[in-house]
């Protein structure tokens, strides 16, 4: 019989096997960083680390599903604000959501950025629509006029990724600061 082929659901027990990995690993990064050590979140997780990577064949395939409902999540978030009839604070949102996630474990920020220009990556998808959303949310703001026109893309990526270190390296309070007076800033005159 033709047609697409048949994908299984894993076992029950591959399935506790990812549960428990994964709950491992957001322990680990949210204690150590993006950095901990594999080997130490499959003995946390109870499972052998080639089990670990039966599953997550690296570092990067166990972020990104560790972030998969966060970024649905976040998607859905730049989706409503399009239509937010204050474009100026749906994009001051956008930042501040886009800042949050990034801060989520020590490192990420710096992996997001990463996987941008990594067509390889396994988030390199999801840093494509977080890019994405920006730019329709920061042309709708310069539309309405609360943006100046020469306000990049770029600019503000520069400023989500500079909140998320601000948030872990200084306080959450600075990468709100950093975020309020660059925001204010890219107000026209």
């Amino acid at each position: 019989m033709a047609g697409a082929p048949r994908t299984r659901e894993p076992r029950a027990d591959a399935r506790r096997n990812i549960e428990r990995l994964l709950a491992a690993a957001d322990a680990a990064f949210g204690q150590h960083g993006t950095d901990a050590s594999l080997e130490r979140i499959a003995r946390e997780a109870g499972v052998a680390v080639g089990t670990l990577y039966g599953h997550f064949p690296n570092r990067h395939a166990l972020i990104a599903a560790l972030l998969r409902t966060r970024h649905d999540t976040l998607f859905a978030l730049g989706t409503d604000l399009l239509a937010e009839p204050d474009s100026g604070a749906a994009l001051g949102r956008w930042v501040r959501a886009v800042a949050d996630n990034a801060a989520s474990y020590g490192g990420l920020a710096d992996v997001l950025t990463a996987s941008l220009g990594d067509r390889e990556s396994e988030m390199h998808a999801d840093c494509a629509r977080i890019t994405e959303l920006t730019g329709q949310l920061t042309r709708a703001a310069q539309t309405a006029g609360v943006l100046r026109p020469e306000v990049s893309v770029d600019d503000l990526i520069t400023l989500m990724s500079a909140a998320a270190w601000a948030h872990e390296h200084l306080s959450p309070a600075s990468s709100e600061r950093l975020i309020r007076f660059t925001l204010d800033g890219f107000r026209p005159a």
